[in-house]
């Protein structure tokens, strides 16, 4: 059963003043790293939505088996980045999974274990919960991308999600797994978390 990846990665970042996915961590840009783990979870295609410096991102895309998909009306919201990708997941995926770019610490293995859960379950979505945070990585059946697909603004995955009630299920993560980067702040304590990890 194939089931491709949507990433999610065509803001321009205002808030953190430069496009934050071109910004390095672990000597490698966000923006590659979340490609590149979609892809060893095995997500097949992995579509790239661009759109704010998009050749620029291209650039940093060069070399990983991922396609990149442009959204024009990507300063409209996220949802039309979304809906975007939805649009060009191929006929043969049964399902797609939505990732968001600036959150680092998603690994290949949360990814893999959403979709297992799918393959167990077969709902309707699978979301990651972090606590009380449900955020992507997310899991929508083909049955749902009708609900994915048009519109402007913010937050229409998680609406999906919600409105799926009880016949949603859940991989629950740590809560410091949903870190995401929206502020300098936010890359300078995500470097100082990795080098602690690895003990520099």
């Amino acid at each position: 059963m194939a089931i491709s990846g949507i990433v999610l990665a065509a803001g321009a970042a205002s808030r953190m003043g430069r496009n934050k996915l071109l910004l390095e961590l672990e000597g490698e840009t966000l923006l590659h790293r979340a490609a590149r783990r979609a892809i060893e979870a095995g997500l097949d295609p992995v579509l790239v939505v661009l759109g704010h410096e998009a050749d620029q991102a291209r650039r940093a895309l060069e070399g990983l088996a991922c396609r990149p998909v442009l959204n024009p009306a990507h300063g409209q919201g996220m949802n039309t980045s979304l809906s975007a990708g939805v649009l060009e997941v191929p006929a043969a995926s049964e399902a797609a999974v939505a990732i968001l770019a600036d959150m680092p610490f998603v690994e290949a293995a949360m990814i893999r274990a959403v979709v297992e859960r799918w393959r167990e379950t077969g709902a309707p979505v699978v979301a990651s919960r972090y606590g009380t945070v449900v955020a992507p990585p997310t899991l929508y059946a083909r049955s749902l991308f009708p609900l994915l697909v048009g519109g402007a603004g913010e937050g229409r995955g998680r609406q999906v999600v919600r409105a799926q009630g009880e016949r949603a299920s859940f991989v629950d993560w740590p809560p410091e797994a949903v870190t995401d980067l929206d502020v300098a702040e936010d890359l300078e304590r995500a470097r100082a978390r990795v080098g602690a990890r690895s003990g520099t």
